[in-house]
C-alpha cells in the first residue's frame, strides 16, 4: 500500500523525491552562485569562499527545506499548479535567502555581495523548474497525442473569454482523461477579435459562430458566460443550435464564485435556456419566517409540482415534513432524496388516498399541520376526458375531504394547486378545478382556516408535459408529434412555479386565487424545432414534425384570469391576485352533495351536472 502523509494525502515518497531535489537545488544554486561571481573560473575563486561554502551548505540545505514545508510547497498538487503557486514558490526562496544571509552573519562566514542575489535567483528558477517541469512535459505530451495520434479528439468552441472559460480551458489542458480539445473562442468584447486567450485564438463575436463552427470542424460548443442574462443567452445559443453541434453550458454564476466550474460540472443545454426569461426572484426571507418550525402536509408530495415542494419546503427548516401520496414509488424516491440531502429533516412519509374520509381526518388528528399545500390531483386533459367520472372523484371530492380536516382540525393555512385551465374551462379537468377554487373560497369565508388557491400554466418537465414526450420521440427516432401549429402555452420551470407558490402562500390573508406571471407565451410546434435542433438534427431532414389536430377537451390558448375576477398586485410583480367571483355558497354546497351521491353511481353524463355548478364550463365537443 502507498503511504501518504498530511491532510491532502500526499505519497510519501513524493515529498522525500521532492525534498531530495530540493537538496541538490541548494547544492547547484550555491556553487552556481559562486562559479558566475568568478567569471565561470573555478580557480578564481578564493580560498575563504569555498571553505565558507562547505560550512555554510548543511545549514543552507535545512534551512531552505524549512522554508518550503512553511510555504506548503510539498502539499501542492503540481500537475495543477497555478500562479498561487508561483507566488509561494517566490516567498519560499526570498525566505531561504534571507536564511543565508543570517546564516553567515552568525557563523561569521564571509559571502561576496552579489553572491546573495544571485543565489536568491538561481534557488527561485530551480524551484520552479522542479516543480512546473511535470506539468510542462504534461502539456507538451498532450499536444504532441493530439497533434501526432493518439485517441481522436472531440473539437470544441468555447463561448466566452473570462474566468470561466479559463477554467475550463486550464482543465482541458491538464487532465489526460478529458477527450476535448479548444480550437476556437467567440467573444463580444470590442477589440478582442485576433487575439489569444490561453492560446487560443479569438474568432471573433456570436455573428462568427456559424462560420467558425465551419473553418475548425467543431463538434461541441461550451457556453461559458454565467453572468449573461437570460435574453443574451437565448440570442447567442439560438445561433448555436442552428448548426447542428453538441451544446453544452456551466449551471451558473454561483459555481464561478464557489470555484466549482469544471468540465464534469458542464450540463447540457435545455430548452429552459431557450425561453429567454430572466429568472423569477423570490423573497427568500419571507417563505423562511412563514414555513421555518411549521407543521407542514404536502398532498401528492411525490409528483413532480408536490415533490418540488417537498425540497423546497425542507430547506426552509420546517418543524416537521410530512409527505402524503397515493403512489408509493413516487414517495420513496422524493423520501429518499430528502434523507441524503437533510439527514436532520423531520420527515414523515404517509401513503394514503385524499378521497378517503377517515384516512384523511385520522392524519391531520395525528399529525396536526400548521400548513397544508393540496398538490393531489388527476390533471392530464385528455385522459381526464375518458375518464370524467375519476376526474371528479379526486380532484373534487378529494379536495373536499382535506379540506374538511384542514377546517375540522383548525390547520393555520390551506394552499389548494389550481390551473390556468380553470378559466372558461374547456375540459373536464380545468372544470373539476374551477369547482375546488369554490370549495376553497367557501370553506375560507366560514372557517378560522385560511384557504387560497394559486393558479398556473403548463411547468416544463412536469409528468404530462410535452418535453419529456418530445424528447422521448426524437429519441426514438421520430416524427414529433404536435397538436396544431398555433397552440400556444405560458410555461416556467418547476423550481419557478414552485417557489411562487410559496411566496403566494406567505402573501395569503385567505379566500384569494393568486395567478402566477407565467411571461410570454410560447409556441410548441417552436418548442419542438428548438429541441429537435438541441438534440442535433435538422428539422423536416432527421426529424419530421407531424401536426395530429387538437386532442379531446384542448384550447389553443390558455387564460389565465375570468373577466369578472379583476387584478390586483402584490409585492412581487410575479403574482396577482384575482378578485373571487361571489356566487350562491348555499346553492352550491348542496350542488356539492348531489354531485358526490351522483358521481358515486358511474354515470355516463357527469359533465352536465359539473355545468350546473360551473357554468363557464363549455365542453370542448359542444
Amino acid at each position: 500500500m502507498k503511504r501518504t502523509v498530511g491532510f491532502l494525502q500526499i505519497p510519501i515518497n513524493r515529498i522525500i523525491g521532492l525534498i531530495i531535489m530540493d537538496v541538490m537545488a541548494v547544492l547547484v544554486a550555491s556553487f552556481g552562485a559562486l562559479f558566475i561571481r568568478f567569471e565561470f573560473r573555478f580557480s578564481a575563486i578564493p580560498q575563504e569562499y569555498i571553505a565558507g561554502y562547505d560550512r555554510i551548505l548543511p545549514w543552507t540545505m535545512a534551512v531552505t527545506v524549512l522554508c518550503n514545508l512553511i510555504w506548503r510547497l510539498y502539499k501542492s498538487v503540481w500537475r495543477y499548479a497555478s500562479a498561487t503557486e508561483l507566488i509561494n514558490i517566490v516567498f519560499s526562496s526570498v525566505c531561504a535567502a534571507v536564511g543565508q544571509i543570517l546564516l553567515c552573519y552568525f557563523l561569521r562566514v564571509e559571502m561576496p555581495k552579489s553572491y546573495y542575489v544571485l543565489y536568491w535567483f538561481f534557488l527561485s528558477g530551480l524551484l520552479c523548474c522542479i516543480r512546473f517541469g511535470y506539468r510542462l512535459l504534461r502539456v507538451i505530451n498532450s499536444k504532441r497525442t493530439s497533434l501526432f495520434g493518439g485517441k481522436s479528439k472531440i473539437n470544441v468552441m468555447i463561448i466566452g473569454a473570462g474566468a470561466a472559460a479559463s477554467m475550463i480551458m486550464r482543465e482541458i489542458e491538464s487532465s489526460p482523461y478529458i477527450n476535448l480539445r479548444v480550437k476556437c473562442i467567440i467573444d463580444d468584447k470590442q477589440g478582442s477579435k485576433g487575439q489569444l486567450f490561453r492560446g487560443i485564438p479569438i474568432v471573433g463575436d456570436r455573428e462568427q459562430i456559424p462560420r467558425a463552427v465551419s473553418e475548425f470542424g467543431i463538434d461541441e460548443i461550451i457556453f461559458a458566460i454565467p453572468s449573461a442574462g437570460n435574453s443574451v443567452r437565448k440570442e447567442i445559443l439560438d445561433i448555436c443550435k442552428e448548426t447542428g453541434c453538441k451544446l453544452r453550458t456551466i449551471p451558473g454564476t454561483y459555481q464561478l464564485i464557489n470555484g466549482e466550474v469544471s468540465v464534469s460540472k458542464l450540463r447540457e443545454v435545455e430548452i429552459e435556456d431557450l425561453l429567454g426569461r430572466d429568472p423569477i426572484r423570490i423573497n427568500t426571507e419571507e417563505i423562511m419566517d412563514y414555513v421555518s418550525g411549521k407543521t407542514v402536509l404536502v398532498t401528492g408530495g411525490g409528483g413532480s409540482i408536490g415533490s418540488e415542494l417537498c425540497r423546497q419546503i425542507a430547506a426552509h427548516r420546517p418543524k416537521q415534513l410530512i409527505i402524503l401520496d397515493i403512489y408509493e414509488n413516487n414517495a420513496y424516491d422524493i423520501q429518499q432524496e430528502l434523507v441524503r440531502k437533510y439527514p436532520k429533516l423531520n420527515l414523515e412519509v404517509l401513503i394514503a388516498s385524499v378521497r378517503n374520509t377517515k384516512r384523511m381526518d385520522q392524519i391531520f388528528e395525528e399529525y396536526k399541520p400548521d400548513i397544508v399545500y393540496h398538490a393531489a390531483a388527476h390533471k392530464h386533459v385528455p385522459l381526464m376526458e375518458t375518464s370524467p367520472n375519476e376526474a371528479v372523484k379526486n380532484n373534487v371530492l378529494g379536495t373536499w375531504k382535506v379540506v374538511q380536516a384542514a377546517d375540522k382540525w383548525k390547520v393555520k393555512r390551506f394552499v389548494m394547486i389550481s390551473t390556468d385551465k380553470a378559466v372558461n374551462p374547456t375540459n373536464i379537468m380545468g372544470a373539476t378545478k374551477r369547482i375546488c377554487e369554490m370549495i376553497v373560497q367557501t370553506y375560507n369565508n366560514h372557517s378560522a382556516t385560511e384557504f387560497v388557491a394559486v393558479r398556473f400554466g403548463n411547468v416544463l418537465g412536469s409528468n404530462g408535459s410535452v418535453i419529456p414526450l418530445f424528447k422521448k420521440q426524437i429519441a426514438a427516432g421520430g416524427p414529433v408529434t404536435v397538436t396544431d401549429p398555433n397552440i400556444i402555452r405560458y410555461f416556467m420551470t418547476i423550481p419557478e412555479a414552485v417557489s411562487l407558490v410559496l411566496q403566494a402562500g406567505a402573501y395569503a390573508k385567505g379566500g384569494e386565487i393568486f395567478v402566477l406571471d407565467m411571461g410570454e407565451p410560447v409556441k410548441i410546434v417552436d418548442l419542438a424545432k428548438n429541441l429537435i435542433k438541441l438534440s442535433g438534427y435538422k428539422v423536416g431532414e432527421d426529424i419530421e414534425i407531424e401536426f395530429t389536430g387538437l386532442r379531446p377537451g384542448e384550447k389553443l390558448y390558455e387564460e389565465r384570469l375570468m373577466a369578472e375576477e379583476g387584478m390586483q398586485k402584490t409585492a412581487n410583480k410575479m403574482i396577482s391576485i384575482g378578485k373571487p367571483i361571489k356566487f350562491d355558497e348555499d346553492k352550491f354546497m348542496m350542488q356539492l352533495e348531489n354531485l358526490k351521491a351522483y358521481v358515486e353511481n358511474e354515470p355516463a353524463d357527469i359533465r352536465e351536472w359539473v355545468k350546473e355548478i360551473v357554468p363557464t364550463y363549455v365542453p370542448k365537443e359542444d
